[in-house]
């Protein structure tokens, strides 16, 4: 899969995503990163310790969140995506459910759509993405945790986001699937969706895991969100073993070396 100048293998190895909050109320950093400074360092110091891919959100999406105007959203992400395409040869993902964010982050250097909704909340979505050429990563969502049959009912959901990509003009070769941890999920279900992560493949384009810090972990280890590291890297481990392409995280050195490991066991 080709995302901005860069080729990945993800049929063989597992890429970790480094996250860079722009909010002031993200659930685990908020507030830490958000001056231009504080960001350019934090993305020098992820990629020295490994980050593929630089994930900028200017919007927070814990549970709760207040919504920002698109603006507001745009005024946030745009002067540091700009930056790291200037300063970093490093790939840009943009977290982002709303089409004119996209457009503005696609003109400004972005790479990647990062869309937590899975093209389901901004009909313009789609098409913005597909206009661009750029990748997407499509992530399963639901207002509410209502399932008949849980793992079924994501892929069902999953399917009518590959519909939509397709409608739009998406080629299959541009886009990553998401099934969601922590968004539209008890805890029960999210436990569900690692214990099934394989069954993700079944659509053959790469799979992202989004878990890093997330109240999955803080709540079965009863840990708050700053001690949830070893958590966090036994679902990494279980990724690479259920062969996802893509991890997003906050802690890279960590979960690269998480991946190495678990790699060579598997490979050799």
């Amino acid at each position: 899969m080709r995302i901005g100048n860069r080729d990945f293998d993800t049929r063989h190895h597992t890429y970790i995503m480094g996250i860079l909050n722009m909010t002031p109320d993200s659930f685990s950093d908020g507030g830490s990163y958000d001056s231009l400074d504080a960001a350019l360092k934090r993305v020098e110091t992820m990629i020295s310790e490994g980050a593929d891919i630089i994930d900028v959100g200017g919007e927070s999406t814990r549970p709760g969140y207040t919504q920002i105007s698109d603006e507001e959203e745009i005024r946030r992400i745009l002067p540091v995506i700009r930056e790291i395409k200037k300063r970093f040869d490093v790939p840009v993902s943009v977290d982002t459910y709303k089409s004119a964010v996209a457009q503005a982050a696609l003109e400004a250097g972005a790479d990647l759509i990062n869309d937590i909704w899975g093209l389901k909340y901004d009909s313009q979505m789609g098409t913005v993405i597909a206009r661009s050429g750029a990748a997407c990563c499509l992530m399963h969502n639901r207002p509410e945790p209502d399932y008949d049959e849980f793992v079924k009912d994501c892929l069902k959901d999953l399917e009518e986001t590959m519909t939509l990509a397709e409608r739009a003009g998406i080629g299959k070769d541009r886009i990553i699937l998401d099934p969601g941890v922590g968004f539209g999920k008890t805890l029960e279900q999210n436990l569900l969706v690692m214990k099934h992560l394989d069954t993700f493949n079944s659509f053959d384009v790469p799979v992202l895991l989004g878990t890093s810090r997330k109240s999955m972990i803080g709540l079965t280890l009863q840990t708050p969100s700053d001690q949830r590291v070893e958590g966090t890297l036994a679902t990494t481990v279980m990724a690479v073993l259920a062969g996802v392409s893509f991890i997003r995280v906050h802690d890279i050195l960590a979960n690269r070396r998480a991946v190495i490991m678990t790699e060579a066991i598997r490979d050799v």
